[in-house]
């Protein structure tokens, strides 16, 4: 498998999110199914199938995570040498020129992105589009409802 990129705060937040699993919602888990097993037949019983499908689905998650975290590439925004370009871990701040409206968005891994929190997959149209790009420049972004140009107005690394 090839390396994932990852930024320092992605790693961070799946390291928590791997240790929450094993630590609290893995024996709890645990506990659910010796509970439910207590109650006898356990060929017609709802919760013993409830906890052992809850099981199966945090025991992936970690494996998930853990393969997710062998193959990361970390990358710290701060010490990335970027010559004033966007790359990799950039926050950047865009208008839109058509409405006005303003947008900022970091560029992080696949695994990290998340829309609603402003942080875009590198493979995103919209990340594509801005990877290489200054300050002052337009870029256009062809998507589904429509192709939109945006001015970069700020770059940072945080």
């Amino acid at each position: 498998m090839s390396s994932i990129p990852l930024t320092v705060r992605g790693a961070e937040r799946l390291g928590d999110e791997l240790h929450h699993l094993k630590t609290v919602e893995r024996p709890n888990v645990i506990e659910a199914i010796a509970e439910a097993r207590s109650h006898g037949d356990l060929s017609e019983n709802a919760e013993y199938d409830a906890a052992r499908e809850k099981q199966g689905f945090i025991e992936n998650r970690i494996a998930r995570i853990e393969n997710i975290l062998f193959n990361a590439q970390v990358i710290d925004p701060l010490f990335v040498d970027n010559g004033g370009h966007i790359v990799f871990g950039a926050t950047v701040k865009l208008e839109e020129l058509n409405s006005g409206n303003y947008f900022s968005y970091q560029i992080v891994g696949d695994m990290e992105a998340d829309i609603k929190s402003g942080l875009i997959s590198i493979s995103s149209p919209m990340a594509r589009a801005m990877i290489g790009k200054e300050e002052g420049d337009i870029i256009e972004v062809k998507a589904p409802s429509g192709n939109y140009k945006y001015e970069i107005i700020n770059i940072s690394y945080i």
